[in-house]
């Protein structure tokens, strides 16, 4: 269990904000296999601001995808509070602020991790976020921007001072990217500095990784990523791996092309047929990827173009497995 401000999450494991993976069909899936909180897509304030469709989209939800976080970026204070205004309409529960973002041209512009290198605009941001939102505001960082500036301890104890109520941070440096070792030290350093909660992120692709994030930092929960990719079921598997210590059986293949099935018949009720075809390619090549001999399958996927030329590749999936 992990409480974060007023929201308490039965479960000490997070689906993270994945950039053009983490809709409404990805997280009600997760949801299905004990995922029990879930970020969208991370959102760009001044998208929010400009009534992006794109951005409006990320935003939808309903009923069985509760509790949700929502993840923010931005460096403006103005272009930060109007879009605030602009969320207030959609039902999420937790506003996580996005100081960790690596990609180049984010970061290179005072955004994301970018605002590692100025820890004073950082807390500004943050402020700006809390005084205008009514949800607990949480925030996102790295250990710092490269291995000479380690700030990770500090900007916690400040976020903390502001009133952030949990602190999300990724193991690594800003120039690491997602390359590299992770460094759980910096993450035990943050657990021990503050008094909010600490979930740690970086590497947590499988049962075991999580359970040696949780054994080397004190963490008190993980968000999980990759892991999740293709691999609805790592929520469940890992909750009775941390309780157990034994790692239940894989999904047996007619799950697995069950849940292939399911998922892109969520993505053509959300985005329509072509588009939800289109978006499940990379989903497909996650799905199969320990399946033996599917390179021509995959290749297929590629080319499908409608839910129906889909569904037969998935079918042929089946089949080869037999």
């Amino acid at each position: 269990m992990l409480k974060i401000g007023n929201i308490t999450i039965n479960s000490r494991l997070i689906l993270a904000p994945l950039a053009g993976v983490s809709n409404l069909p990805f997280r009600l899936i997760s949801r299905k296999h004990g995922c029990k909180f879930a970020f969208t897509e991370m959102i760009s304030a001044r998208a929010m601001y400009y009534k992006n469709r794109n951005t409006l989209k990320m935003l939808e939800s309903n009923r069985d995808d509760t509790p949700l976080g929502v993840q923010i970026l931005g460096d403006e204070p103005a272009i930060l509070k109007d879009s605030l205004k602009m969320l207030k309409i959609f039902p999420f529960d937790i506003l996580d602020f996005n100081a960790a973002c690596p990609v180049g041209k984010v970061s290179s512009k005072d955004k994301g991790a970018g605002l590692l290198k100025n820890p004073a605009k950082l807390i500004e941001q943050l402020s700006v976020v809390i005084e205008n939102t009514d949800v607990p505001v949480t925030l996102k960082i790295r250990s710092g921007w490269d291995e000479g500036n380690i700030n990770a301890v500090y900007i916690a104890a400040q976020a903390e001072k502001a009133g952030a109520k949990a602190i999300f941070l990724h193991g690594r440096t800003k120039v690491q990217g997602y390359a590299g070792k992770v460094d759980y030290s910096i993450i035990k350093e943050v657990k021990k500095s503050v008094r909010i909660p600490v979930i740690a992120s970086g590497d947590n692709v499988n049962p075991q990784m999580i359970k040696k994030m949780f054994d080397e930092t004190g963490c008190d929960a993980v968000t999980i990523a990759r892991g999740a990719l293709g691999n609805p079921w790592i929520f469940e598997v890992t909750e009775k791996y941390l309780k157990k210590g034994v790692l239940p059986a894989p999904p047996e293949v007619t799950e697995i092309i069950n849940t292939m099935k399911e998922h892109l018949n969520l993505l053509k009720n959300f985005y329509g047929g072509k588009k939800g075809a289109a978006v499940f390619r990379k989903f497909f090549a996650w799905y199969s990827r320990n399946f033996k001999k599917v390179k021509s399958l995959r290749e297929k996927s590629l080319k499908a173009n409608t839910v129906e030329d889909m569904l037969a590749v998935i079918e042929e999936l089946k089949v080869l497995s037999q």
